[in-house]
């Protein structure tokens, strides 16, 4: 079922209520109108924009992008489809899952050290406690499967229902969900979460949804703020990379991102946050 809104417009209240009457199709039929009512900015219109696929062709991949404007109520995507299907998350659950610990009190803040467990991994950097400011940045797995540990499965239930988290399935194992393919969003439900993350609107404390801006912010200018979170989904005949986020500009404007796209080895790794800046800049979000 679609997760994306018709193209057509629902600014005024009259629209809405028109909409709403006629019993809503698309992101409303998928969620429900109580759900479309929490979203901090419900999108009005979607503008597809084939143009921007060629940033894709030039990088040799395949895949989706889309954008939410808090100042238009816009969607703005390629390959709209696409942009509706559902995939794991990999680690860009860890911004829902720092957010989940730190509400619970399972982690009591972001420079609480944090055990990795011990063990050797492909990746050094893993070898050593942190506390989540380290953890995600370096997408510390380990350290991250002890935190969804901590807030337990019934818990995680919970707080995955309440913050219309994708498909809310979470199977029988808390620290494998979000890398196992139980749990799965679109990237049209990515920006939905991250816009009411970005605009402090979740139902969570201000202390809570103020941590995991810090954690989660990559460069701050005097014209704008950058935060984001990569992810890699990786299964026999199949890779996927995420980069999602979120810009704060200076004139109080947001814009909620995610891209996903199709790997064929670890060299497409580096290719999701430069993309999606070449995208970003393209719509002057970003300077070039």
């Amino acid at each position: 079922m679609p997760l994306l809104p018709p193209p057509f417009t629902t600014h005024t209240p009259r629209a809405r209520r028109t909409f709403l009457a006629q019993g809503g199709c698309g992101l409303l039929a998928a969620l429900g109108a109580a759900r479309f009512a929490d979203a901090a900015t419900p999108a009005a219109h979607v503008e597809e924009r084939p143009d921007l696929a060629a940033h894709f062709k030039e990088a040799g991949v395949r895949g989706t992008w889309v954008v939410l404007d808090s100042a238009t109520s816009k969607l703005t995507v390629v390959d709209r489809r696409r942009a509706e299907k559902r995939f794991s998350p990999a680690s860009t659950f860890k911004i829902p899952n720092s957010l989940i610990a730190l509400e619970t009190g399972a982690v009591k803040d972001i420079d609480e050290i944090l055990p990795y467990g011990g063990g050797t991994y492909k990746r050094k950097d893993w070898e050593r406690d942190m506390n989540l400011r380290d953890a995600i940045r370096v997408s510390h797995l380990p350290i991250y499967r002890g935190v969804a540990r901590r807030i337990g499965l019934a818990r995680m239930n919970a707080w995955i229902a309440k913050l219309h988290y994708g498909n809310e399935t979470l199977g029988t194992e808390v620290d494998q969900f979000w890398v196992n393919d139980k749990l799965r969003i679109s990237a049209a439900e990515q920006v939905r979460f991250l816009m009411r993350l970005a605009q402090r609107s979740l139902p969570m404390s201000m202390r809570t949804q103020d941590m995991v801006h810090e954690i989660t912010r990559l460069e701050k200018t005097p014209t704008h703020a950058l935060h984001g979170k990569t992810g890699w989904y990786e299964t026999p005949g199949f890779s996927l990379g995420w980069w999602v986020g979120w810009v704060a500009q200076a004139n109080g404007s947001v814009q909620s991102f995610a891209l996903n796209i199709d790997m064929h080895g670890e060299a497409d790794l580096a290719k999701r946050i430069p993309l999606a800046r070449k995208l970003l800049s393209q719509m002057n979000l970003l300077p070039s």
